[in-house]
């Protein structure tokens, strides 16, 4: 499905101040969402907060807790960030119950309106459901004609909906068997949590695309996207929801389905790269160690004659730091972040746009100044922002700039719940590392090798017949179908040409 992006041109309601506050950086991925959910506490929905908010990150437009007591379902959704819509005392104490579920929200399908609020919740025949997700699923263009011929009637817009619609018409007797009987008719990448009466769910698409941990909390057992949302609580990490494992947590413990057949896992590796925050543990990795190394692989690569290391804030501090290590050049912190430029610039004029990108990073001069520079970011996506700051650093009497960049070139699309520009306006896909130096403006660029990536994930290098990860971002290799792109009939052309400009 075609990820949704902010038109500029269209205005935003003001309750979803997220596409409007960061009107000067468009040169990195957008998150992508995170899901909790918490079985077997009596605060379970206040818990259920503060694990959103550790979750923040991956989500800013919206976010929703569905909480249940054994009687009946109690909910809140609302446009906006954690903080904004979950501080009061009233509204936690209305989401009573021993079992609950959150979510908050980067829209990849769907506009950013409250229907679209997860997690979603309808009366099925066996009673309530709710469901969060974070992914995107590649076929629901072509199941959602199906079920409505069929006379399903849709609320959202979501590809969320499609899975509640799928188990509603399913022949299937118990709510687990219907679960399982729709997700293999999906496709695509998802991490869930569900709660139905007196339960919660947890599953990992059959790769493993993206991730989800489970935890505990005295005799609580804990779903969640990371395992910083574990920490804020003062839960213990267990271990991760392997990929394709389907998770029943319910007044008799934890409990571990295999509804599909084993496959070799495709973890995203931008979630090592960017994503996912530095104080989590993915798939048994420290995501701050991770870019640490990844950032010291890059300086074995492509070293420079410098003078300073500089991060750019706040997403390339670990491989800076990793790269100084590596290479014996300072680090500094030669640029500092407005963290509150967004609210303050909700509607900016033409006149405060000239400014760009120093409404949310200014140089620190007294390390920049007659420096040779190397800038260490984790991405270029379209270029503009990079320029910017390249300009900001020779303003501030840098000698030379010299870019290093922790992920290989962005080159393709993601379909599989990152919010990714078309190909035609990511920079590296239709221009060479030399074009886009002289583009931004550096006197040297460089990205890190797939295999330097890698070698810094722990691997030898990859293997191109069976991919560790799936870094389909970079390679164009997408690890599933994409049933709903229009495509040639083959697989093989299929892959080479599904993020081509229309």
């Amino acid at each position: 499905m075609t990820a949704y992006r902010h038109d500029p041109s269209r205005p935003v309601p003001e309750s979803v101040p997220s596409l409007r506050t960061n009107p000067f950086d468009d040169d990195h991925l957008r998150e992508e969402c995170g899901v909790f959910g918490i079985y077997g506490h009596a605060d379970s929905a206040a818990h259920t907060v503060l694990g959103l908010h550790a979750l923040q990150h991956r989500g800013q437009e919206a976010a929703g807790i569905v909480a249940f007591d054994g009687r009946q379902f109690n909910a809140h959704r609302a446009l906006g960030h954690v903080a904004d819509n979950f501080s009061s005392e009233t509204v936690v104490e209305r989401l009573k119950g021993h079992a609950a579920i959150g979510h908050t929200r980067y829209a990849t399908t769907g506009d950013t309106i409250l229907r679209n609020v997860q997690p979603l919740f309808a009366e099925l025949e066996f009673g309530g459901f709710a469901i969060g997700h974070n992914g995107n699923l590649t076929n629901t263009e072509t199941i959602r004609r199906e079920l409505v011929k069929r006379g399903s009637l849709f609320q959202s817009t979501t590809d969320t909906e499609v899975i509640t619609h799928l188990m509603a018409t399913s022949l299937r007797d118990s709510l687990i068997d219907r679960l399982v009987d729709a997700l293999h008719r999906i496709e695509g990448a998802y991490s869930l949590v569900a709660l139905a009466a007196d339960m919660v769910l947890g599953v990992r698409d059959p790769l493993g695309v993206r991730p989800l941990s489970l935890g505990r909390l005295g005799t609580a057992n804990i779903l969640a996207s990371e395992t910083c949302a574990f920490d804020i609580i003062g839960a213990e990490f267990v271990r991760d929801v392997e990929p394709g494992e389907l998770i029943v947590l319910d007044s008799s413990g934890v409990h571990s389905l295999r509804p599909f057949a084993p496959q070799p896992s495709r973890f995203c590796i931008f979630e090592h790269i960017y994503f996912a925050r530095p104080d989590s543990v993915m798939e048994g990795t420290s995501v701050y160690d991770t870019r640490k190394r990844i950032g010291a692989e890059l300086a074995r690569e492509s070293p420079v004659t410098a003078d300073v290391v500089i991060p750019v804030p706040d997403s390339g501090v670990p491989a800076a730091l990793g790269f100084a290590n590596e290479s014996k050049i300072p680090f500094e912190l030669g640029i500092i972040r407005n963290h509150y430029v967004g609210r303050t610039f909700i509607e900016p004029s033409d006149h405060i746009r000239h400014f760009g990108v120093r409404l949310k990073h200014n140089a620190n001069r007294a390390h920049v100044t007659g420096k040779r520079v190397v800038l260490v970011d984790d991405s270029i996506v379209r270029g503009t922002t990079s320029k910017k700051i390249v300009e900001m650093m020779r303003g501030a009497g840098a000698t030379e700039v010299h870019m290093r960049i922790s992920s290989p070139p962005t080159t393709h699309s993601c379909f599989y719940g990152i919010d990714t520009p078309e190909r035609k306006e990511l920079l590296a896909a239709n221009h060479s590392v030399e074009e886009m130096a002289k583009l931004i403006g550096v006197d040297s660029l460089a990205f890190i090798s797939i295999d330097g990536l890698y070698r810094a994930m722990g691997e030898t290098k990859r293997d191109p017949c069976q991919p560790q990860f799936c870094d389909a971002c970079f390679t164009g290799d997408y690890p599933t179908a994409l049933t709903d792109q229009k495509t040639p009939a083959t697989a093989t052309t299929q892959l080479s040409l599904l993020a081509e400009p229309a």
